[in-house]
């Protein structure tokens, strides 16, 4: 194992500490907001939700034909026969459209709620009556 690099220096360590917030990236940040929403609401629909995967992924699919007359949405529910659903939250569509990290964090909880409430057939205010 090389102790130093070419030039004589010693090999780099982080430029942050690991317990700084700018440590983690947006896309760690992201899935964070979204582990919090996920929380907030199994505490209070621990049940309803068992059978439900919440995931995070970068952008939504884009269909290959036909024109792109839809919004980009914020999310998507996917149902299984078996009884499983799938909450997909995409990430960069939510970062374009807020401005700093409380807006975000506000959309992502509000999008969440709405695909909760989607999948159990409710308003979303009874979903999160706090929020």
């Amino acid at each position: 194992m090389r102790r130093r690099d070419r030039r004589g220096r010693g090999i780099r360590g982080p430029l942050v500490p690991s317990d700084l917030p700018v440590f983690r990236s947006r896309a760690q940040a992201f899935d964070d907001l979204v582990l919090d929403a996920v929380e907030r609401l199994e505490r209070l629909w621990a049940r309803e939700l068992a059978n439900v995967d919440f995931l995070v992924e970068d952008v939504p699919p884009i269909p290959r034909h036909g024109p792109l007359s839809e919004a980009i949405p914020f999310s998507r529910l996917e149902t299984d026969p078996s009884g499983r659903a799938r909450i997909v939250v995409y990430r960069r569509p939510v970062e374009i459209r807020t401005k700093d990290p409380e807006e975000m964090a506000l959309l992502v909880h509000e999008t969440v709620v709405e695909e909760v409430a989607n999948l159990l057939g409710v308003e979303p205010e009874s979903v999160d009556p706090e929020s």
